[in-house]
């Protein structure tokens, strides 16, 4: 190799290709967020989120992503942030309610990020490098990898904040076999004395700087297998898919709000009355691209049933009938949600008026059950 390309190169080229920043670091293990997965993950506040915190070893340490391995291109690109105000939405009893969706989702974001990393290891390769990409990957903890490379600094609300961007950001990078200069000069904390995104938060979750509790996320939670739990379905609000309150009360994302004006390619609301009448092939083909558990549709409709306890309009006749149908679902989640859901908006006829065959029918870890409990309602098992 005659010679190798310095940051600014890089970031010319990564600006070409649609990125927004470009750092370089060097692949010696981040120790410092190894630690703080590690102390995490034994608290328990991983919630059983696998992802880095699976190998917390492997995560914070670049040089194991190949053999040879000797710097990180990291990579930002801007997304478009929500532009209403959550609070006049998340208790509104429309005729047809919306579930929200997180910013992050209504396009492809990640793969136009792709994009701008292939544009990175293409001109990497030129100079007869090896290189690798590394996105949303649990091999490499890319916020901290990106702190380090100077590109932001993780915030109270556990995010990566860029003094420019916000945290309104993907984050990639491509890892290489070339030496290249490093920027190992990390920026000081900006968020001070602020607190907004922990006292805001609708759970409690941030409650530390910079630790998530994601037994109390409500992004994670609607993410997470199993019932959704009680004690947080009000605070949900009309969340559908992810949850953008601690960015979006972020005082560093006040002046990051002019983002790339390419068009949205998805709504940033669904109709929650549409998603549940819909069928399993619909729900995987219009929200597969989402994170859904077992790649299960119950766990979409778990998520609206929620969403429609908490916005539906008690007085739609079509609430009624989705709440019935709900009711007899083949599956328990669905029914013990349905339950919830109907009890919500004070509909108890149609959880009593139905057969304990209908309610009760396999129920092997007794979550309709529970829930008919929770709301002191007994059923008649011998009910036909």
């Amino acid at each position: 190799m005659d010679r190798v390309p310095d940051l600014e190169e890089l970031k010319q080229i990564g600006r070409k290709a649609g990125l927004d920043d470009v750092g370089v670091t060097g692949v010696e293990p981040i120790l410092e967020a190894r630690q703080a997965i590690e102390e995490r993950k034994a608290s328990g506040l991983h919630a059983g989120m696998t992802f880095t915190f699976g190998n917390p070893k492997r995560a914070t340490d670049p040089s194991l992503i190949f053999e040879g391995a000797k710097s990180v291109v990291v990579a930002l690109r801007r997304y478009k942030p929500p532009t209403w105000d959550v609070s006049e939405t998340a208790n509104r009893r429309d005729v047809s309610p919306k579930g929200i969706v997180a910013a992050y989702v209504r396009s492809d974001e990640y793969g136009l990020l792709r994009q701008g990393l292939e544009a990175l290891a293409e001109y990497l390769n030129a100079f007869g490098a090896r290189s690798e990409i590394v996105m949303d990957d649990n091999r490499l903890a890319d916020r901290a990898v990106a702190a380090r490379a100077g590109l932001g600094w993780l915030g109270r609300n556990t995010m990566l904040l860029h003094p420019k961007f916000g945290s309104w950001t993907t984050i990639g990078s491509v890892v290489t076999d070339l030496s290249i200069a490093a920027e190992f000069d990390k920026l000081d904390d900006g968020c001070g004395s602020c607190r907004r995104c922990s006292d805001d938060c609708p759970t409690g979750a941030l409650d530390t700087f910079g630790v998530l509790d994601a037994n109390k996320c409500l992004a994670w939670l609607l993410q997470a297998k199993g019932i959704f739990p009680r004690e947080y379905r009000s605070a949900l609000g009309d969340r559908l898919y992810g949850c953008d309150d601690c960015q979006r009360l972020c005082p560093i994302n006040d002046d990051a709000l002019n983002t790339h004006d390419a068009a949205l390619s998805r709504e940033p609301e669904v109709d929650v009355l549409v998603l549940l009448n819909s069928s399993d092939d619909e729900l995987m083909k219009n929200y597969g691209h989402w994170y859904i558990p077992r790649r299960q549709p119950a766990y979409l409709r778990r998520n609206a049933l929620v969403v429609l306890g908490n916005t539906g309009s008690p007085d739609d006749p079509e609430v009624d009938r989705i709440l019935s149908d709900c009711l007899s679902s083949d599956d328990a989640l669905v029914r013990s949600h349905a339950v919830w859901a109907a009890m919500r908006l004070k509909k108890n006829y149609l959880v009593t008026g139905q057969l304990a065959a209908s309610l009760l029918q396999d129920d092997p870890d007794g979550i309709v059950k529970a829930e008919l409990d929770e709301w002191g309602i007994t059923m008649d098992t011998n009910s036909q």
